[in-house]
């Protein structure tokens, strides 16, 4: 099969060449910046030209607009590449009788629960982002075109900028250090994502449609996160845990957005290694 990558150069799409040089299939790696070819997901006609091109029969989005704050004051943007490109690439898949399989977030929930979030759950974000993230998922499922969407949350890797490797500078630079510790997720490493992607193109059940939901398991805080970053990293900063209100900000973010990923192991036959694993895997990375 012939698999096409969007967002190439961002933390999911660099894992996914990582991951993808094992695989049979041919993947094709594109971005609007960067060593690769360029493609602007916006733009239909130039969508179906390299779909065509290159005879795709899976479309992997990994492009999104990830600036939580910035998207309260840029919603057009925001909408534009979490929303309107969506419906670009899903209106292409279409039309090629392609798989589109997209990446969506925790943040279309409230997080007002404490209890995992199931993939049946009504949606209620709180922000532009969640609400254009949302307004993605809602513009596949009305083109109607083959898609498989997986929610994520709290994602990061050794590329690009991410909590993980600002805390890795932070705690080794500051003597203390003050990090919520009332909002509650999972942590999901990018790399192990890229492998699940990769696991159902390789093991052809593209056919298994619908909404999942992936992270690492287990359950922490920020400031949990931080503290575990801080131990694999050597660091010897004082790390104490605050609320929320302490650092005021434009949007409000879910309090609780763990999700179940039963469905996910279930239908596809993976296992989903434990969150404090997968960061020492990345930190190893980030120190080599």
């Amino acid at each position: 099969m012939n698999i096409l990558i969007t967002g190439a150069n961002g933390q999911l799409g660099n894992e996914m060449r990582l991951v993808s040089a094992k695989s049979a299939h041919h993947f094709v790696f594109t971005d609007v910046v960067g060593e690769c070819e360029k493609l602007d997901i916006t733009d239909l006609e130039a969508v179906r030209n390299i779909v065509k091109a290159h005879q795709i029969d899976v479309i992997v989005n990994c492009a999104a607009y990830t600036n939580v704050d910035k998207a309260e004051d840029d919603y057009d943007t925001a909408n534009l590449i979490n929303n309107k490109a969506v419906e670009v690439l899903a209106t292409a898949a279409k039309e090629a009788d392609a798989t589109l399989i997209h990446i969506s977030t925790d943040y279309v929930f409230k997080g007002d629960k404490c209890t995992p979030c199931q993939e049946t759950w009504a949606t209620d974000p709180l922000g532009v982002y969640g609400v254009t993230k949302l307004a993605g998922e809602q513009s596949i499922q009305r083109v109607g075109c083959k898609h498989i969407i997986i929610r994520t949350a709290w994602l990061y890797s050794p590329f690009g900028k991410n909590f993980v490797k600002t805390m890795r500078t932070l705690t080794a630079t500051k003597d203390q250090l003050k990090v919520v510790f009332d909002q509650v997720g999972t942590p999901t490493y990018a790399g192990d994502l890229a492998e699940v992607i990769v696991h159902i193109i390789d093991t052809n059940q593209l056919d298994k449609q619908g909404i999942y939901h992936f992270s690492n398991e287990g359950v922490c805080s920020w400031y949990d996160f931080t503290q575990e970053i801080k131990a694999l990293c050597g660091n010897t900063c004082d790390v104490q845990p605050c609320h929320s209100d302490e650092f005021p900000s434009k949007v409000k973010r879910p309090h609780f957005s763990v999700l179940d990923k039963t469905k996910i192991k279930e239908t596809f036959g993976i296992q989903i290694p434990y969150w404090k694993e997968s960061l020492a895997k990345c930190i190893d990375v980030l120190t080599d």
